[in-house]
């Protein structure tokens, strides 16, 4: 059968597996943790060098600079505007719906369990560290190789952008170095084809964790938080980016189709960061020059979480309404200018989305910290939602900037597939 063969149904039926698994047998389900670990790890190791080789290649081809400073302030103009409307979206949403209201919890009392406020207080202590200056400073390593041994993408993204221009100043001096970064760009991603194969495996296991270990059950009250995340994800997906791609001549729809595998990845493993590699790749098949795809898609990961964002503002909200906190429009004013600073950081460390949300509470000084604890059991299965909106909305970001820049071959015949 011809279409078992295809990635994207192999990743669907290990989906599909992997849940019925983890209400059949949950605590078989459990164990399967390492399994979709495992495969992200083995795609995060890859990013480093694949950012490091696609950008100082991309840059180093440019020659004129000036296309660089072009590139980088449009799309971070675009950064800026978008996920400032998911931050609203996902405010209004959680204004009008309400759906921690009448919850009436005990901030003392919020964690089910003691491990529970353990997370919390460390989520807080955490958050502590998270400054401006702090991210700031976070982008330039301690040294060349602790931004490749961290895998951290905005320091591997800093010193790309230096080692490119560098080889730009030198012109045919360089050709010799960019055509290797080339070849070595190659043969990564020919490492990332060869892990991939192991993508519908990775998405069984993932699943399988996540409903053996927080179960259908964990849902209970949280359902409409839930569903409001999911509602609010879609609404900006079909609304919001619907427009910007339709003004820009792409259609949402066949954009989507196009990434149908890295969407289908990501929900899997939970994690955008998994389908970052295959995505570059697939950009520059379709018409995007190499040099934008290395730092807009990059960049995108730290400055366009358009679902971290929705879910930020939410989650914030709701916590507030089921501890019975009462917010004046002012407060909720600050809350929407604290995040348009940390949001920015919240793929900087581990477990961002949490930290920062835990930073902005706690700057509030109004909204209990403590109160986070209502939402840590369902935690896990809102981060699909955010991944995917977070992947759909860099995709759509490159591909909007490459066509400002005039940087997107529309003649290609991948390209063509996305036009309106």
């Amino acid at each position: 059968m011809k279409w078992l063969k295809s990635l994207y149904v192999q990743v669907l039926i290990g989906i599909v597996l992997g849940v019925l698994l983890g209400l059949v047998e949950p605590e078989t389900g459990a164990t399967l943790e390492p399994l979709g670990t495992a495969f992200v790890n083995a795609v995060k190791m890859l990013i480093a060098p694949i950012i490091f080789c696609t950008v100082v290649h991309g840059i180093a081809g440019m020659g004129d600079l000036k296309k660089l400073g072009s590139v980088g302030w449009k799309a971070l103009l675009y950064f800026e505007v978008v996920t400032t409307l998911a931050l609203i979206i996902g405010l209004v949403v959680a204004k009008v719906v309400e759906p921690g209201a009448g919850m009436h919890v005990d901030p003392a009392q919020a964690a089910a369990s003691q491990a529970d406020m353990a997370k919390v207080e460390a989520y807080q202590s955490s958050a502590e560290k998270q400054t401006v200056a702090g991210h700031l400073m976070h982008i330039i390593p301690k040294t060349f190789v602790s931004a490749f041994a961290e895998g951290e993408i905005l320091q591997v993204l800093f010193i790309a952008i230096l080692a490119g221009i560098a080889l730009a100043r030198l012109g045919e001096r360089a050709r010799g170095v960019t055509d290797l970064l080339h070849a070595v760009s190659q043969m990564f991603f020919g490492i990332v084809w060869i892990v991939t194969k192991a993508a519908p495996v990775a998405a069984f296991g993932a699943m399988a964790f996540t409903i053996g270990k927080y179960g259908v059950g964990a849902l209970g009250k949280l359902l409409l938080l839930l569903a409001c995340v999911y509602l609010t994800c879609l609404l900006f997906v079909f609304v919001v980016l619907g427009l910007i791609a339709r003004w820009n001549g792409f259609s949402i729809w066949k954009v989507l189709v196009h990434i149908k595998e890295e969407l289908l990845l990501t929900l899997g493993t939970s994690s955008s960061e998994a389908a970052l590699p295959a995505l570059m790749e697939k950009m520059e098949r379709t018409g995007c020059s190499k040099g934008v795809v290395g730092i807009v898609l990059p960049a995108g990961y730290s400055f366009n979480l358009d679902g971290t964002s929705i879910y930020l503002t939410m989650a914030a909200l709701f916590v507030a309404q089921a501890t019975d906190t009462h917010l004046t429009f002012w407060q909720e004013l600050g809350i929407l200018g604290v995040l348009l600073l940390t949001s920015k950081g919240a793929a900087a460390v581990t477990g961002g989305g949490f930290i920062t949300l835990a930073a902005t509470l706690a700057s509030t000084g109004t909204i209990p910290v403590a109160g986070l604890a209502i939402i840590l059991g369902i935690d896990r299965f809102m981060s699909e939602a955010r991944a995917i909106t977070n992947l759909i909305g860099n995709t759509l970001a490159m591909l909007v900037v490459a066509k400002w820049e005039g940087e997107f071959d529309a003649t290609n015949e991948r390209a063509k597939l996305l036009l309106r």
